[in-house]
């Protein structure tokens, strides 16, 4: 299955998603048609499968981040979850450029709205910790403000600046975002 996975990424990244047929993928991969079959009913449930391992991916990294800053103050806690953001989205530019096509095509949404509720929860969460350290706020619409802005920011470097991305680029949005959020949550 592994294989069947890693093949179909790689056709996306270099082919597209029209030139990723089951008889493609299952050449990439090594393995026939039928065995093929076996494990995904299409094509799409193939890129189903891609975007499900290259979320978790992201997600591993989020937890982890958001796990580390329990105890954080929120402007380093912030720079951190910036940082993490950008860095989770730059695994594979250009398999996360064609997933975010192709995520309509395979009805993941509902996938994507489970990891989009974690991360609300998770970072809520810390938050709700860090009451003290924030203006007065309805946690629910902050916590909503502040994932959006860092999503927004670290996938929009990634769809739009991958190629061009300098350490230098990255340092300065991980500057002017955590500014950004801090700001409005102070």
């Amino acid at each position: 299955m592994d294989a069947l996975v890693e093949a179909t990424a790689r056709i996306l990244v270099k082919e597209g998603f029209e030139k990723a047929s089951t008889n493609h993928i299952a050449e990439i991969a090594g393995v026939s048609v039928g065995s093929l079959y076996q494990y995904f009913p299409s094509k799409e449930a193939l890129v189903a499968a891609v975007i499900d391992r290259h979320n978790e991916e992201i997600m591993a990294i989020v937890r982890t981040a958001l796990t580390e800053i329990a105890d954080t103050p929120i402007d380093k806690a912030v720079r951190q979850l910036v940082t993490v953001a950008i860095d989770a989205h730059r695994i594979n530019p250009k398999l996360h450029r064609v997933l975010a096509e192709q995520i309509p095509r395979t009805g993941q949404f509902r996938d994507v709205e489970a990891f989009n509720r974690e991360i609300h929860t998770l970072v809520r969460a810390y938050l709700e910790s860090r009451r003290k350290e924030m203006r007065k706020l309805d946690l629910d619409v902050a916590t909503f403000i502040c994932v959006s802005a860092i999503e927004s920011v670290a996938h929009n470097t990634v769809l739009n600046h991958a190629e061009t991305l300098s350490e230098k680029m990255v340092r300065t949005l991980v500057d002017e975002t955590t500014r950004m959020v801090v700001g409005y949550l102070r």
